[in-house]
């Protein structure tokens, strides 16, 4: 990411670390979004309600409306109260893939126990000739990565050969993740045209959100998708884009204040999403 250097007068100085003591916000996140209003520039912010670790925990109760969703973001993915399938964002569309593998349109007032949305705005594209397996996909998509300090955010379209994905079932709370997802449904997509969108987390991160790359699938007729596991294909088009600005929403829910949040969740986040066999780097 360019740096940019310049002076300014201690009074404007002052104002900006108020106003970052005030919210919590880095000096620097608070001039990228002053210069993308004056100079009227999209300028997207990561928004996330919840932590991984509280899903780890049990703690599935919606707490945010996809209507509070759409004021932050048109483009993400997450699950739904009770865990009930998968969430994909797409084009200002919140979809819901259940657990018997058909796709719905979430209505506004659907609740979601964590979500990750921002506004897609692609700084980067590139092709990828050929994909052999998700840690083959993930691997081509590292590559393109600058560093491993950044969330990134991803849209990838094309025609899969195979893609692998599953979707969570309705669960009550207070069932740890890991037991929630023993027996989820998997469903094995041959030959279809879709999209994945998704986000890469640092493993700094790993106590918030799933440590390196995350990824949801709806095909384009919008009769299947879920959680990828694993994918095959060919002349696949990526889009990537840098995330520095990172807002999280935590709920106020008497489940999710009384959950014990301190351990690190990595171990039980591997089995739940990835089987255990992929490592953010």
């Amino acid at each position: 990411m360019p740096t940019l250097t310049c002076d300014i007068s201690e009074s404007l100085m002052r104002a900006l670390e108020a106003r970052s003591r005030q919210t919590g916000e880095p000096v620097a996140h608070i001039v990228m979004a002053s210069l993308a209003d004056t100079l009227e520039i999209d300028h997207s912010t990561l928004f996330q309600v919840s932590t991984s670790t509280a899903l780890v925990e049990g703690v599935y109760g919606g707490v945010v409306t996809i209507g509070e969703l759409r004021r932050h973001g048109s483009f993400g993915l997450g699950t739904f109260d009770g865990l009930d399938g998968e969430m994909l964002a797409l084009d200002g569309h919140f979809y819901q893939v259940l657990g018997d593998s058909s796709v719905r349109e979430a209505s506004d007032d659907a609740k979601a126990p964590f979500a990750v949305v921002t506004e897609f705005h692609a700084e980067r594209a590139f092709a990828i000739d050929r994909v052999e397996s998700f840690d083959d996909l993930t691997a081509q998509l590292d590559s393109r990565r600058d560093t491993g300090n950044l969330f990134f955010a991803v849209r990838i379209d094309g025609r899969f050969a195979q893609i692998r994905t599953r979707a969570l079932c309705k669960t009550a709370s207070g069932v740890s993740l890991v037991d929630a997802t023993a027996h989820q449904p998997e469903f094995a997509l041959t030959d279809v045209s879709g999209t994945a969108v998704g986000f890469w987390t640092p493993a700094y991160a790993r106590t918030i959100n799933v440590a390196g790359w995350h990824l949801h699938f709806v095909t384009d007729d919008r009769t299947g998708g879920g959680h990828v596991l694993n994918c095959q294909g060919v002349d696949l088009r990526a889009q990537m884009q840098d995330l520095a600005d990172v807002r999280i929403a935590m709920p106020e829910t008497p489940a999710f204040l009384q959950a014990d949040l301190s351990q690190d969740p990595s171990q039980e986040l591997d089995l739940a999403e990835r089987g255990g066999k992929h490592d953010a780097r």
